[in-house]
């Protein structure tokens, strides 16, 4: 049985990275692009799911002062969030070889998508509007012994007519992941830069 040091992972490791980093780059721009800033994309659309989300609850809170001061975390943190989740579950493990099967791309895409570009940005918006709609008294908010039934209340209609940007986010990131893998896929598959193939 071979024994194999930290050291010895660590160089096997960077240059698996250093090899598919370098058929990467022999890829056309639009290719490159879509694998370098899948991540990017994610994060956007989590953005919008924020924005959409925050929209939604301020209609039904009555929430009209912080537009700015509200609708900016729900941009910012979603996207954020869905960027970096992206990056360290799909991108990454698959620019660094450690993920070689579409199917794990799909459903870690998917994942991603439907958790932190989806319903996260939801969940956040709940408390950012509630916390406003007690602030400036624009609703009235529940007694105590009320307060979750209140909220369920208010958030159904809200998941309903999230659900389309949910879903929609879900696919997209479940798509990515698959399209991610196959140009991978088609950049190994390119010839070394300098060789001559016959």
């Amino acid at each position: 049985m071979e024994n194999h040091k930290p050291d010895d992972t660590i160089k096997e490791n960077s240059t698996i990275f250093s090899i598919i980093t370098r058929k990467i780059d022999q890829l056309p721009e639009s290719d490159r692009n879509l694998l370098e800033h899948g991540s990017t994309y994610i994060g956007l659309n989590a953005a919008l799911c924020g924005l959409i989300a925050n929209s939604l609850f301020r209609r039904v809170l009555n929430v009209t002062p912080a537009r700015i001061a509200a609708g900016l975390p729900m941009a910012v943190i979603p996207f954020v969030t869905g960027y970096t989740t992206y990056s360290a579950f799909v991108t990454l493990p698959l620019t660094t070889g450690d993920l070689n099967c579409e199917t794990c791309m799909v459903t870690r895409g998917g994942l991603v998508g439907l958790v932190f570009g989806g319903l996260y940005p939801v969940f956040l918006a709940l408390p950012v509007n509630g916390g406003l709609a007690a602030r400036y008294q624009s609703a009235l908010l529940p007694e105590k012994g009320n307060i979750l039934t209140y909220w369920i209340r208010i958030s159904k209609p809200i998941f309903r007519k999230m659900l389309f940007p949910i879903l929609l986010q879900t696919v997209f990131a479940a798509y990515l992941g698959s399209k991610q893998y196959k140009l991978l896929i088609k950049a190994l598959q390119l010839p070394e830069p300098g060789l001559k193939v016959h």
